[in-house]
């Protein structure tokens, strides 16, 4: 009896004990790396790897594809939506679906419409890392997590997401509902606001990256 109490005792005092634990899970404020790691900033600083973008969404809902976002560190140049006005791009206009890549895809693969703000996405396909536009709804998961990404992109040279009002507005991928041939939202990242807008106007946009592991 006296054995199997101190054996007991045991295994308590080791609980008790203090341990360092590797901490692998993904957070908010991570860095993803061109060849897919996503690792924290400060593993980041120890290695020889290229930052590509930082997280700001991670996943539980296994309705929605993927682990979880990153946004790129900088923002792309001012383009249009369509290069002309008169075609629906075949995008949701879905204010709650989180479906940017799709989205993005139907802009840039439309029959008869050029998209210079999709194929400047496009362009951005190096190292496996597929970027696209976000929708609304992503938008307002990256307004809602910009206190605790900018400090990060800032750290890895980019550029942190504004708040003032001559720079914080930026395209989504979704178009305006009942007005698809014609407008698309522009989102503030300085007061999470809406602004339907004409779809030939030039603004710019900040990628984001779905993070598939």
């Amino acid at each position: 009896m006296y054995g199997c109490l101190m054996a007991v005792a045991a295994i308590f005092t080791s609980c008790d004990e203090h341990r360092d634990f590797l901490d692998t899970g993904m957070k908010i404020g991570h860095v993803l790396c061109t060849d897919g790691n996503v690792m924290s900033f400060q593993q980041y600083e120890a290695s020889d790897k290229e930052a590509i973008a930082v997280v700001f969404h991670t996943n539980t809902d296994t309705e929605i594809e993927g682990e979880g976002y990153a946004v790129y560190l900088h923002d792309l140049y001012p383009e249009m939506f369509a290069d002309s006005i008169g075609v629906a791009q075949k995008t949701s206009a879905d204010l709650t679906a989180f479906d940017g890549n799709v989205n993005t895809f139907n802009m840039f693969s439309t029959s008869g419409m050029g998209s210079p703000l999709a194929k400047s996405v496009f362009d951005l396909w190096r190292y496996g890392q597929s970027a696209y536009i976000p929708s609304v709804a992503q938008m307002r998961l990256l307004h809602a997590s910009k206190q605790y990404v900018n400090p990060v992109i800032k750290k890895c040279g980019g550029e942190p997401l504004p708040d003032e009002a001559g720079e914080c507005w930026y395209w989504t991928s979704t178009e305006v509902e009942g007005q698809e041939t014609a407008k698309a939202w522009l989102y503030s990242m300085g007061s999470g606001s809406l602004q339907e807008t004409p779809k030939d106007q030039a603004h710019k946009s900040r990628p984001i990256i779905t993070i598939n592991r």
